[in-house]
C-alpha cells in the first residue's frame, strides 16, 4: 500500500478549471441503447515540471487542490457521469449489495482472549455498522462490561474509526483513538473503566499508536507531521495533566523513519521501534520506570532490520544481520548494542523466509514462509530436536499466529483460512499437540466449502521464473477459455497475499467468475529475493509477472481476453496503471482501487506524506538513473493515444496515503487521449479515505458497485 497525504500548498491557481459542456461522450458498445450524458473533460491547465534537464507537461496538476471548488466540481460530475452510465446495473447492485449483506451473520462476536483476569471480546449487534468492545472478568459467565459502543459514538459522523485500544495494567483506564476523517489522525481519549468517565484528558493529532507504563498512569503516544503525515515524534503523557505539558521523548530526525512505540510481551520494557523500509533501531525503557531513559537497543546500520521482544529475562530479536531470509536470535538482557554476543536459535536458510515468533515460557513459535505458504514450526525450549510443524492439510492457505498475550501457557492462537475455508479460530496445545476450532465465520445462505474447488498453478515469467497462482472456482467451471476471471495482486514492500477467504467473493464465483491471486515479485511470498527483484531497479518485475500469469491462464483455457478481469489497490492500483499501458490487449475490464499512478510528481514532492520514506521502495528520482526508470513506468506519464480496457477507477477525497489526484488526474489524461469507447468511470468518495467507507456494511456498497461493473461487462444482468 503507498503509504501518502496531504494538500501540496503552492498550488497553480485554478480559473475556469472544468469544462462540463460541448465534449464529445465516449461511449461503450454496451451502452449503445442508453442515452448518456457527455463524460465530464477536465480543463487543461499546462504545467511544465523540470527535473534533470527534462520537462514533462501536466494538464491536470491544478487537480491537487481539494480547497478548490472547481475541483470539488469534477469530482462531483465525475460521481454523476459513473451514477449515469451504471444506473442499468442499479436493481444488480442492489441485488449485490443485499447478496453480501445476507451472508454476514449479524449478531457475532470474536473469539474472547485472556489478558490480566480479564476476558476481551468485540461483538457486532443486529444492524450495527460498527463493534461494542467488552470484557468480562475472571470467567466468561461474568458480567459484561461495555468498554465502548462504537456504534453510539459514531452517530453523526459519516466516517468513524475507532483504533489502538489500550488498557492500563490495574485494568482501569482504557485509552483510545479516534479518526472521523478517515485521514488516520487519530485524537486520542482516556476512559475510566469504572466510573464510565470520559476523562478530560484529550490528545489531538496522533497517530492512535499507544503504550502504558506500569504505573497505570504514563502512556506514551506517537505524534505525526501534520504536513506529511510521517509519525516522527514520541510523547508521554500522564493521565491527569495537561496535555499542552506534554513532554516530547524522542523524535526522528531522518524523514525516511517512522516511529512507533510498543510494550513487550512480558511487559516489563517499552519500545520505541524507529524504522525505514531497509533498516530498523530499537529504543527500550523499564515500564516501571517511565521517568527514565530510553536506551538505544542496537544503533541503526543501513540495510540491517530487526524486531524485538523480551520474554522471561531475555531479548528475542529477528534480524536479517548476515542472513537474507531472516533468522532468529536470543540476548542476555546485559548483551545490549552488542551483536556478537547474540546467540542464534533459527538459523538462516535460503528457502525459508522467518515472518515472525512468538515466545511462550516451555516454546518457541515461528512463522515461517516456505514455497509461498506460512508454516507454523513449534519449537520446545527443553528439547529443541522434538521440534515440528502444525499440519493444516490444503494446498494454498493462510495461516498466521493470533493474539497471545499469556506467557505462562502451552495454548497457541493462530488463525487459518483458504479460498474455500471461512476465517477460522484455533487453539493449539503445544503440550499434546492437539487443536480446538474455538469459531469458524459463520456464511449465512447455504455455504457449503465443498462445492468451491481451489488449485495451487505456476506461471512462467519471462526471464523463466515459476510465479505462483492461488485459483478457486465453483466446481462444474469449465476451463474452456470463455469463463470470466477476475485477476488480482498487490506486489510491494514485501507485502506477501496469501490465499483468503472472502463471503463477498462468492458472488462472483457463484455467476461463473474464477478468482486468481497471483503472488508477484514485489510481496514476500517466495522469500526476502522475492520482494528484492520486484523493488527499485527490477520494479517492472512485478508487472511483467502479472501480465504474464494473464497469459498463462488464457493460454490454460482459464479465460480469455474478451473475460480477463483485473484488480489491484493502491501500490497494486500502480500494478494496474502499469498493465494498462503495457498489455492493455490482455484485458476485459480493470478497477483500479486508490491507484499510486503519477509516480515521479509524487516522489518528486517531499511535502507529499510520507514521500520520503518511500525512496528505499522505488528510489529517489532526484537521482536521474531512478527519475528515468520511474518515468519509463509510470501509469499517468506513459498514457497513450490507443485502446484501453474498460477502466472503473476509485478514491478517496481525504486520503492519507494515495492523494485523491493521482486517479482523478490519471482519468482525465485517460479521457482525453485514448482511442476507443471502452467505459471509463471515475468514483470519488467524498466522505472517506484511502480504506473507503467504515463500519461493517457501508464497504459491501462499493464491492457492489465493481462488481457489477465486471458483471455487465459480460452480460451478465442479475
Amino acid at each position: 500500500m503507498k503509504k501518502f497525504t496531504k494538500v501540496t500548498k503552492n498550488l497553480l491557481p485554478v480559473l475556469a478549471a472544468v469544462a462540463f459542456a460541448g465534449c464529445q461522450s465516449k461511449q461503450p458498445s454496451e451502452m449503445e441503447n442508453q442515452t448518456l450524458p457527455p463524460a465530464p473533460v477536465a480543463k487543461i491547465i499546462p504545467k511544465e515540471l523540470t527535473a534533470h534537464g527534462h520537462t514533462r507537461i501536466d494538464n491536470y496538476y491544478w487537480l491537487n487542490n481539494r480547497e478548490d471548488t472547481a475541483v470539488i466540481n469534477y469530482l462531483k460530475a465525475e460521481n454523476e457521469y459513473l451514477d449515469a452510465v451504471m444506473a442499468p446495473t442499479a436493481a444488480l447492485q442492489e441485488k449485490l449489495f443485499n447478496e453480501m449483506k445476507s451472508r454476514i451473520k449479524e449478531q457475532d462476536e470474536s473469539v474472547p482472549y485472556l489478558l490480566r483476569g480479564y476476558h476481551y471480546i468485540t461483538r457486532y449487534e443486529q444492524g450495527g455498522e460498527y463493534p461494542i468492545y467488552t470484557r468480562k472478568k475472571g470467567t466468561l459467565e461474568a458480567p459484561e462490561e461495555v468498554m465502548l459502543n462504537v456504534n453510539e459514538m459514531a452517530k453523526g459522523h459519516a466516517y468513524y474509526q475507532v483504533g489502538g485500544l489500550k488498557v492500563s495494567d490495574d485494568n482501569r483506564l482504557l485509552a483510545y483513538g479516534v479518526d472521523t476523517v478517515s485521514r488516520r489522525i487519530y485524537t486520542l481519549y482516556f476512559k475510566d473503566l469504572q466510573t464510565g468517565e470520559t476523562l478530560k484528558d484529550v490528545i489531538a493529532n496522533t497517530t492512535g499508536n499507544i503504550a502504558w507504563a506500569a504505573d497505570n498512569k504514563t502512556v506514551f503516544y506517537s505524534r505525526q507531521d501534520l504536513q506529511t503525515l510521517r509519525s516522527y515524534q514520541i510523547w508521554k503523557h500522564v493521565i491527569g495533566t495537561n496535555p499542552q505539558e506534554d513532554q516530547l521523548i524522542y523524535e526522528e530526525k531522518d524523514e525516511t523513519f517512522s516511529v512507533g512505540v510498543y510494550r513487550s510481551k512480558s511487559d516489563k520494557y517499552l519500545f520505541i521501534y524507529s524504522g525505514s523500509i531497509l533498516t530498523t533501531e530499537a529504543r527500550f525503557l523499564d515500564a516501571a520506570q517511565p521517568n527514565g531513559k530510553f536506551t538505544v537497543f542496537l544503533p541503526r546500520e543501513r540495510g540491517h532490520e530487526y524486531s524485538i521482544d523480551h520474554a522471561g529475562n531475555k531479548f528475542y530479536i529477528r534480524t536479517n544481520w548476515q542472513a537474507e531470509n531472516f533468522r532468529v536470535m536470543e540476548a542476555d538482557e546485559k548483551a545490549v548494542g552488542n551483536k556478537q554476543a547474540w546467540k542464534e536459535l533459527i538459523p538462516h536458510r535460503t528457502d525459508v523466509f522467518v515472518e515472525s515468533f512468538d515466545v511462550f515460557k516451555d516454546h518457541l513459535v515461528i512463522e515461517e514462509r516456505k514455497e509461498g505458504l506460512i508454516h507454523l514450526r513449534i519449537r520446545p525450549w527443553a528439547n529443541p530436536a522434538a521440534e515440528y510443524y502444525v499440519d493444516f492439510g490444503e494446498p494454498t492457505y493462510t495461516a498466521g499466529l493470533g493474539s497471545n498475550p499469556e506467557f505462562n501457557t502451552t495454548v497457541l492462537r493462530y488463525g487459518y483460512t483458504s479460498l474455500t475455508t471461512p476465517n477460522s479460530t484455533y487453539d493449539y496445545d503445544m503440550a499434546t499437540k492437539t487443536k480446538k476450532l474455538l469459531k469458524q465465520q459463520e456464511v449465512l445462505g447455504g455455504f457449503k466449502s465443498e462445492d468451491y474447488q481451489s488449485e495451487r498453478l505456476y506461471a512462467t515469467a519471462r526471464d523463466g521464473v515459476k510465479v505462483p497462482i492461488s485459483i478457486v472456482y465453483k466446481k462444474g467451471f469449465k476451463k474452456d477459455g470463455k469463463a470470466p476471471l477476475l485477476l488480482y495482486a498487490y506486489g510491494s514492500y514485501g507485502y506477501s497475499t496469501d490465499a483468503y477467504f472472502s463471503s463477498s467473493r462468492l458472488s462472483l464465483l457463484d455467476r461463473g467468475f474464477a478468482f486468481a491471486i497471483a503472488h508477484i515479485r514485489g510481496g514476500q511470498e517466495m522469500g526476502r529475493q522475492w520482494y528484492e527483484n520486484g523493488k527499485l531497479l527490477k520494479k517492472k518485475n512485478t508487472f511483467y509477472d502479472f501480465i504474464d500469469c494473464g497469459k498463462y491462464l488464457i493460454a490454460e483455457k482459464y479465460t480469455s481476453p474478451e473475460h480477463l478481469y483485473a484488480n489491484g489497490g493502491s501500490a497494486g492500483g500502480l500494478l494496474m496503471g502499469a498493465v494498462a499501458n503495457m498489455a492493455p490487449e490482455l484485458f476485459k475490464g480493470i478497477v483500479a482501487d486508490v491507484p499510486f499512478v503519477d509516480v515521479v510528481t509524487t516522489m518528486l514532492d517531499d511535502s507529499i506524506p510520507l514521500t520520503t520514506g518511500e525512496y528505499d521502495e522505488w528510489g529517489n528520482p532526484n537521482d536521474k538513473t531512478y527519475y528515468d526508470y520511474m518515468l519509463s513506468y509510470s501509469p499517468y506519464d506513459n498514457v497513450e493515444k490507443k485502446a484501453y480496457p474498460n477502466l472503473l477507477v476509485t478514491t478517496g477525497l481525504h486520503d492519507s496515503q494515495v492523494q485523491y489526484w493521482e486517479p482523478a488526474k490519471w482519468v482525465a489524461k485517460l479521457r482525453a487521449t485514448k482511442t476507443d469507447n471502452n467505459l471509463l468511470l471515475l468514483k470519488t468518495n467524498m466522505e472517506a479515505g484511502h480504506i473507503g467507507a467504515s463500519g461493517r456494511f457501508a464497504p459491501l456498497k462499493e464491492v457492489a458497485l465493481e462488481y457489477a461493473f465486471y458483471l455487465y461487462l459480460e452480460g451478465i444482468k442479475e
